[in-house]
C-alpha cells in the first residue's frame, strides 16, 4: 500500500496534468463546463474530443485564426511582424507553465523584442480552478497581464487543487496589485466572462484540443514546442516575407 503522503502527491500531479487537456465553456462562477455536460472530472483520462465529435474548420485562413471577439486580444510585439504566433493556454496546465519559464523568455528576445513576430496569448481555461483565475487575470490592468500570468503559472503548487479555493487564487492577483473588492467583481462581470467563452469556443473551432496549442500563422500545433523548432517554422517565414517585400515593385 502506498503512503498516504505519496497517494496526496500523485493526485495533485494529477490535478495539474489534467489541466492541459479538456472541453467546455466558461460560467460565472469561472467554471468550464458547457450547459448540459458532462462535469469536469479533473482526474479523468484527457480527451482529444468529445464523444460525437464537433465541428472544426478544415484549413483556417489567417482571417480565421484572427478573427477577434469582444475580449481583447493580449497582443506582443509590433503589430505589423512578418510573422504571428497564437498560443492558447491554461493557468493549471504545468506544460504552459514549462514553456512560459524555460522557451517563451528565448523567443522574446529572439522574436518578439526583435520585430519579427507579434505573439497573442489567449485564454483556455480548463477546469473550475482555472476557469476562475482566468477571469482575475483578465481584471488585472492590461500591463500587468503577462505579469500575473507568468505569476499564475510559477505559484500553481500553492493554488491549483480540485475544488476552486477562491482565497488562494486571490493571494496570487493581489501580487500585482488587485483589490479583493476588485477581485470579487470580476465574478459578476458577465459581459467579460462572455467574452472569454467566445475566446475559448471560437479555439475550439479552429480545432484547439488542449493547452498549450499554437497557431504560428495559420499551421496549428498541438504540443509544447522547443525554441529550435520555433526557429525552425519562423525563419522561413521571415524570409519568405523579406523576399516578397524585396522584389515588391515600388
Amino acid at each position: 500500500m502506498r503512503h498516504p503522503r505519496t497517494l496526496f502527491a500523485l493526485l495533485a500531479l494529477a490535478v495539474l496534468a489534467a489541466g492541459c487537456a479538456g472541453e467546455g465553456g466558461l460560467s460565472a462562477t469561472g467554471e468550464s463546463g458547457a450547459s448540459g455536460a458532462t462535469a469536469f472530472n479533473p482526474l479523468a483520462p484527457p480527451q482529444t474530443a468529445p464523444p460525437g465529435g464537433r465541428e472544426v474548420i478544415e484549413n483556417p485562413t489567417k482571417a480565421d485564426v484572427m478573427l477577434a471577439g469582444t475580449a481583447p486580444e493580449m497582443a506582443f510585439g509590433r503589430a505589423d511582424a512578418p510573422v504571428t504566433i497564437v498560443q492558447y493556454a491554461s493557468l493549471t496546465c504545468p506544460h504552459c507553465r514549462r514553456f512560459h519559464k524555460e522557451i517563451f523568455p528565448k523567443l522574446k528576445r529572439a522574436y518578439i523584442d526583435t520585430g519579427k513576430v507579434r505573439y497573442i496569448l489567449r485564454d483556455f481555461p480548463i477546469g473550475k480552478t482555472s476557469g476562475a483565475a482566468t477571469i482575475a487575470l483578465r481584471c488585472a490592468k492590461p500591463e500587468k497581464y503577462l505579469e500575473l500570468y507568468g505569476t499564475f503559472l510559477e505559484q500553481q503548487p500553492n493554488w491549483v487543487s480540485q475544488e476552486v479555493h477562491l482565497d488562494r487564487i486571490y493571494k496570487v492577483a493581489a501580487q500585482v496589485g488587485m483589490t479583493r473588492q476588485q477581485f470579487d467583481a470580476c465574478r459578476e462581470n458577465q459581459a467579460m466572462i462572455d467574452g472569454l467563452d467566445w475566446v475559448k469556443q471560437r479555439g475550439r473551432l479552429l480545432g484547439v484540443i488542449g493547452t498549450p496549442n499554437f497557431f504560428i500563422e495559420t499551421k496549428l500545433v498541438k504540443k509544447v514546442l522547443s525554441f529550435e523548432e520555433i526557429s525552425a517554422m519562423v525563419d522561413p517565414l521571415i524570409a519568405g516575407q523579406t523576399t516578397a517585400a524585396a522584389g515588391a515593385p515600388r
